[in-house]
């Protein structure tokens, strides 16, 4: 088997107790051509940790032709790990940068003797500690069970019982459900389970009924989708001039729906509606059970694919969104790329751009693998107006769904 393995460990400083310390293991497969992809990947999952509250200790990508089936990672990598958790100021919890199966989960816990997540699993946490609505915490919280209840078999000491203190600190991983018995109890798992679908169903007719309401206004929708932290609810309040639109430089700041009504000019009025931001590797579970809140991209008249063109993995994320739409059967809506962030590139001598027309001398080049797209700095307002005009030709040759022309 061929593999070669590269380590980056950091320098540990003081720490509360209460803050988890947390060490990054990823695998890189040496059958994929892009071997930029490992390293990103595993930065990414580092700004998850980060966003979820931990403290980054190092991380470690190993080339392997395929993952252990029983550890993830090959031997020596594991009796480094191992190394490493049994220091005292050593990590406190091993983040893996891919879902883990139930008997890997446990056989690492076992071996390492420390709180074991993958990244599924922490993708789940930051969403239990965004959601707002009770929506919101609904859809979570039947991803988690969803995702808990094939591991509930007694490996987990740590999920024996939770404190059920969403948000608390040190309790990455294990914010959300909170309630003792869906750790302890297959069958109340279940239980539950069918208890959240009924629930969320009726946010779905709840929803249905909405959407009807706003087809009989005749006012076509929307939508803003993307990768997480491209920048999508910074263009939303750039659109709307509604300054209470929530915007934060995080991944998955926005994760309840927001919808606002806009005016692109007098005879053009919209619903603008800003969605959760996609992300590489996402728990299958988490898509199932925001289904209801996904169908508002499918009632939407046009989708806004907002991308962070000074990202130095764009091209990755950009393909990301659209094989996730591929899988929502979305991929044949009419859509608008709009390339944001703009005012960050820099100019011919490196600085940051002044202006939206000094972009004008590469700006075909920027566009040349996506015609039609528009080029715009939603923090500066840059291309709003263009891209406004843009919506309005677009709009005008699609039909509002459910309204007849």
């Amino acid at each position: 088997m061929a593999k070669s393995t590269t380590t980056t460990r950091k320098t540990l400083h003081s720490t509360a107790d209460d803050v988890e310390r947390a060490y990054l293991v990823g695998v890189q497969r040496t059958s994929e051509r892009d071997r930029w992809r490992g390293e990103s990947s595993l930065a990414e999952l580092a700004l998850l940790a980060q966003t979820a509250g931990a403290v980054v200790t190092g991380s470690s990508l190993q080339r392997l032709d395929s993952p252990n089936p029983a550890t993830y990672a090959g031997k020596g990598k594991l009796d480094e790990i191992r190394a490493l958790c049994s220091d005292p100021a050593g990590p406190t919890m091993v983040i893996f940068d891919d879902q883990l199966s139930p008997s890997q989960q446990a056989n690492l816990e076992d071996a390492l003797k420390v709180k074991v997540l993958d990244r599924a699993m922490l993708i789940l946490d930051i969403f239990a500690m965004r959601a707002r609505t009770r929506e919101g915490r609904l859809q979570v919280e039947l991803a988690q069970t969803e995702y808990l209840l094939p591991r509930l078999k007694g490996q987990w000491s740590h999920l024996e019982r939770l404190s059920g203190k969403s948000g608390a600190p040190g309790a990455i991983g294990v914010r959300g459900p909170g309630e003792t018995q869906i750790e302890t109890d297959r069958r109340l798992a279940r239980k539950r389970i069918l208890k959240l679908k009924e629930q969320i169903e009726d946010v779905r007719n709840q929803r249905s009924l909405y959407r009807r309401h706003r087809e009989r206004e005749h006012v076509p929708v929307v939508a803003l989708v993307g990768y997480t932290n491209a920048g999508k609810s910074t263009l939303m309040r750039a659109l709307t001039k509604d300054g209470d639109v929530f915007v934060q430089d995080q991944l998955f700041a926005t994760l309840d729906p927001l919808t606002r009504k806009i005016y692109l000019d007098a005879a053009h009025p919209a619903l603008l509606t800003d969605t959760v931001g996609f992300i590489q590797k996402l728990p299958t579970q988490l898509v199932a059970a925001f289904r209801a809140t996904l169908e508002e991209l499918t009632d939407a008249a046009l989708l806004l694919h907002v991308v962070d063109i000074t990202h130095p993995d764009a091209a990755h994320q950009s393909q990301t969104v659209e094989d996730t739409l591929r899988v929502l059967k979305l991929d044949t809506k009419p859509r608008i790329t709009v390339l944001n962030k703009i005012d960050q590139l820099p100019d011919a001598d490196g600085k940051p751009v002044a202006s939206l027309a000094e972009l004008d001398s590469f700006q075909e080049s920027l566009t040349a693998n996506i015609p039609g797209a528009v080029l715009i700095s939603a923090e500066k307002r840059w291309g709003i107006d263009t891209l406004k005009q843009r919506l309005i030709e677009t709009l005008d040759r699609q039909p509002v769904a459910g309204v007849s022309p």
